[in-house]
């Protein structure tokens, strides 16, 4: 199968364009190139950041996603400003990039569900904690877009390990089945925490389970931020065009580990990673084809670095001035009107914390 689901890319690990068409494609676009290069510098900078906030102690257990940067800028690029994204727990990259609040984001990794509120006009959905459930929500919030005759369309993001769900199966079959303008983007990071992608599956490939739905399947080279996205503005494309979902594989890489709760030294040979970073990097692999082509200026880089990091410290300033929470909350919105056992368990509660309400 992995000859009939090739890896597509339009750029090599050395910044080279691999045929002219794209060549001209890319290059007439300067502006679009140096917003691809911001953002992934952007987010690898809130993504170094956090898992330093983490190891201090001042936000909770948070999963990183340095080196999937291409696969996260590509495709939220390529959205429309009324597009649906349906993220996972490791695409607050994504997010970023489509316009959230910093200062959100660390919050929920804080622990605060005020974290998980979009700004206004923004249709993010809360990050997808237990594995591929946001994959059927994609589907429906699509089917509903079409349904009001709208052009919008949506993304759901997930990991390899996500196709071993029957959430897949039944988000990819009702996008088939009704033709729902959804792209399903998977990132094959190639571990679904501890377990290589060769354990999970007898399949060589992801793209290939597009298949069994009658959908479109493609398999990209998911640190080549070109192929991101313009594969994913033609899976859009074809999704307001009425003609349904489509999935997309792209293939990347995490660097570090499933989450600052996981040592990935235990499951894998972490020197991998060191050689990726320089053979593959998503970041490093754009700056090359922009000093390739001589649009690349340190100065420039210099002050969209400390753009981003004075960004991310006002962002965190801004999480630790954030109001308490009010632990009574936990019992206010579990049903519309709580239960007596509901009410009850908050009155001992906040009676054996000195709580008021």
């Amino acid at each position: 199968m992995e000859k009939h689901f090739p890896i597509r890319r339009i750029m090599d690990e050395n910044g080279t364009i691999i045929n002219s068409e794209d060549k001209e494609k890319v290059n007439e676009n300067e502006k679009l190139v140096k917003e691809f290069y911001r953002h992934m510098v952007r987010i690898r900078t809130f993504d170094r950041k956090a898992i330093s906030l983490q190891r201090q102690g001042r936000i909770g257990t948070y999963a990183p996603y340095e080196g999937q940067e291409a696969s996260q800028v590509g495709t939220a690029v390529a959205l429309g400003e009324s597009d649906w994204m349906f993220p996972t727990y490791r695409d607050h990259g994504a997010a970023m990039t489509f316009g959230h609040s910093l200062r959100n984001i660390l919050l929920f990794w804080n622990g605060r569900n005020e974290g998980c509120v979009p700004p206004d006009g923004k249709k993010i959905f809360p990050p997808g904690i237990p594995i591929a459930t946001q994959i059927p929500h994609a589907a429906g919030a699509a089917f509903a877009e079409r349904k009001k005759g709208t052009a919008n369309a949506a993304i759901a993001y997930f990991g390899d390990g996500a196709t071993s769900e029957g959430d897949f199966h039944e988000g990819l079959n009702f996008a088939s089945v009704f033709k729902a303008p959804v792209v399903f983007f998977n990132q094959n990071n190639q571990y679904a925490i501890s377990v290589p992608f060769e354990k999970q599956m007898n399949t060589k490939t992801i793209a290939q389970k597009a298949l069994a739905y009658d959908i479109p399947g493609v398999r990209i080279d998911g640190n080549d931020v070109f192929m991101v996205y313009y594969e994913t503005l033609k899976a859009l494309e074809r999704a307001r065009k009425g003609e349904g979902p489509t999935l997309i594989e792209a293939v990347t890489w995490r660097y570090g580990a499933h989450t600052t709760a996981d040592d990935p030294s235990k499951y894998r040979d972490q020197s991998e990673s060191n050689s990726r970073r320089q053979e593959t990097d998503p970041i490093l692999r754009l700056e090359r084809w922009m000093k390739n082509e001589g649009i690349f200026d340190e100065k420039w880089q210099m002050a969209i670095e400390e753009e981003a990091a004075a960004e991310i410290d006002k962002a965190v300033a801004e999480m630790e001035d954030f109001p308490p929470a009010d632990p009574a909350v936990i019992f206010d919105y579990v049903f519309a009107e709580p239960t007596w056992q509901i009410k009850q368990q908050k009155e001992e509660y906040m009676k054996l914390i000195g709580g008021g309400r």
